[in-house]
């Protein structure tokens, strides 16, 4: 099962015994592309340097509503001009913890989504308890291209989101018992929905209390193949697909073939090699 994991924050300390380890296990295991999130200052740095080191690795750079205070308009026009760096985010609002002063964070969500248009870049929203005034500042920013990730909203805030083309993503909450997500999963259009594990967080059941990775991405698939009636291969490729549309991925680069010496690059052997082949023949 091919899988695009849309939301990760593997430059945390969490990771840091194993990552390169378990970076390679997810390649090898069915992940194909990994997004991951800063949050701040040092995560977005860390998450472009993540992906400098991977090809299959893409970066994101914001200021959480909790890191609001700290906003730094350079660096996100800065890290916005590089290649890696596909998506603003994870930015947005969160009444729930109050972490920042409510007008604070406003500002700067307001001036992040901005940034996103100016600089034509998708948007990656952390919503939390603020559904409305979210909804309102990236209206008010034109912005086109949005992600609420790790959706709570109900049904209602859900068509909102989705009559606008935007998308949503879901995580391994959706597998708890309180999650209260199914109608928003039966009737999200199979275009607009993506899947994410935002590890270390939100270990999906049966996992819960452990720490979250990649590796448990097809928990998501399965529990939205669950209730919607179809399989899990169907919502990760649909997922993928998605995922790969909004974010953009650049193709592979390609390696030039190198071509030596006239006749020989067209599939003719020289002399000398075929001496060398004859010796080798020998041994």
């Amino acid at each position: 099962m091919k899988l695009f994991e849309t939301h990760a924050h593997l430059d945390l300390p969490e990771f840091d015994a194993d990552r390169e380890r378990l970076i390679a296990k997810c390649f090898d295991s069915g992940i194909e592309y990994i997004i991951n999130i800063g949050f701040n200052k040092e995560t977005s740095l860390n998450s472009l340097e993540l992906a400098k080191k991977h090809l299959h690795i893409f970066a994101t750079a914001g200021f959480h509503p909790h890191d609001a205070v700290d906003f730094d308009a350079e660096l996100i026009k800065r890290l916005a001009r590089e290649k890696e760096v596909l998506a603003i985010g994870e930015i947005g609002l969160d009444y729930f913890r109050n972490l920042s002063p409510y007008s604070v964070q406003r500002e700067v969500f307001r001036n992040q989504a901005l940034l996103a248009v100016d600089y034509d870049k998708p948007i990656v929203v952390h919503n939390r308890d603020a559904h409305q005034e979210c909804y309102k500042i990236l209206k008010e920013a034109q912005a086109k291209d949005v992600v609420f990730h790790c959706f709570s909203g109900d049904i209602i805030f859900a068509q909102q989101v989705l009559d606008e083309g935007w998308m949503i993503s879901f995580t391994g909450n959706i597998t708890y018992p309180n999650a209260n997500l199914d109608d928003v999963i039966r009737m999200m259009p199979p275009e607009q929905f993506m899947i994410e594990t935002d590890c270390p967080y939100l270990t999906p059941h049966p996992h819960r209390g452990k720490r979250n990775s990649p590796l448990f991405l097809h928990l998501v698939a399965e529990k939205i193949a669950e209730i919607r009636g179809i399989t899990p291969l169907e919502v990760a490729e649909t997922a993928f697909n998605n995922a790969h549309r909004f974010f953009r991925i650049p193709p592979d680069p390609v390696k030039p073939v190198s071509k030596k010496g006239g006749k020989s690059s067209k599939g003719k052997k020289s002399k000398k090699s075929t001496a060398k082949d004859k010796k080798k023949d020998k041994k």
